[in-house]
C-alpha cells in the first residue's frame, strides 16, 4: 500500500523562519504547534545550504518523533532520507515527480505544490500521494503563482483528485470549513501558526474548527 493511506492530517504546517516574531526560535515555535496538536510538519527553509539545513533536520526529527508528528522535508530528498523524514515535499522548480518517487521508493510520503487542475491530475500520474494547491486566497508570498484560485476552482480540482489535496493561500481560520466543504482533506499553513503569538493556541483552535 502506498504511503498515501497514512494521510489522516487536516493541519499541514509549513516552516518560514523569518515569520518568528523576535524573541522565539523557529524550533520553539514547531515545539509549541506540536503541542497544540499539529501533526503534519513541512521544514521549508529554501534560503539555507545543505549544510545549514541538516542541524534543523536533525531537531525536527528528534521533536516530531517525541510527539508521534510526520515530518517532510522541502525539495531536499537526500536531507530526508538522511534524517529518516516521513517525506518529500517538491515545488514548482524541483525534481521531477518520478524521479523524486524513484529515489524515496513507496513507503514515504511525496507531497507535490500545484496551482491548477492539470497540475493536481498529473502530480497523482506521476506518483504524488498528497498535493497542496492555491492559493485560493489572495497572500503576499504567493503572487508569482497568479490571481486566487478561489473555492470553486478549488471544489473542481478535489472533485478532479486521485490524491488527497491541502488547500493553501491566504486561508484565515473562519475560511477552513469552506475548505473542508469544497472537498479538501485540510489546509496547508505558514503565518496563521508561525507568526502567532501562541502557536499552540492557534493549532488547537485550527484542529477543532477542522474536525
Amino acid at each position: 500500500m502506498r504511503a498515501r493511506s497514512s494521510i489522516t492530517d487536516s493541519l499541514y504546517l509549513i516552516t518560514d523562519r523569518h515569520q518568528v516574531p523576535a524573541g522565539r526560535s523557529l524550533i520553539e515555535t514547531v515545539e509549541q504547534a506540536l503541542s497544540g496538536g499539529v501533526r503534519m510538519i513541512q521544514l521549508r527553509e529554501k534560503d539555507l545550504t545543505a549544510a545549514q539545513l541538516w542541524p534543523l533536520c536533525q531537531q525536527f526529527r528528534r521533536l516530531t518523533r517525541r510527539f508521534n508528528a510526520k515530518l517532510i522535508i522541502n525539495d531536499r530528498i537526500d536531507l530526508a532520507i538522511a534524517c529518516d523524514a516521513d517525506g518529500v515535499h517538491l515545488g514548482a522548480h524541483s525534481l521531477p515527480t518520478t524521479e523524486a518517487r524513484q529515489l524515496l521508493g513507496p513507503n514515504r510520503l511525496l507531497g507535490v505544490s500545484t496551482h491548477s487542475i492539470n497540475e493536481v491530475k498529473r502530480a497523482a500520474e506521476m506518483g504524488a500521494d498528497f498535493c497542496t494547491f492555491g492559493p485560493i486566497f489572495s497572500t503576499p508570498t504567493k503572487v508569482a503563482f497568479g490571481p486566487p484560485q478561489g473555492l470553486t476552482t478549488l471544489e473542481r480540482a478535489c472533485l478532479r483528485s486521485d490524491i488527497p489535496i491541502f488547500a493553501l493561500g491566504g486561508i484565515k481560520p473562519a475560511q477552513a470549513q469552506e475548505v473542508l466543504a469544497c472537498g479538501a482533506c485540510g489546509v496547508a499553513l505558514i503565518s496563521a501558526i508561525i507568526a502567532a503569538d501562541d502557536p499552540a493556541l492557534i493549532a488547537r483552535h485550527l484542529i477543532q474548527i477542522l474536525k
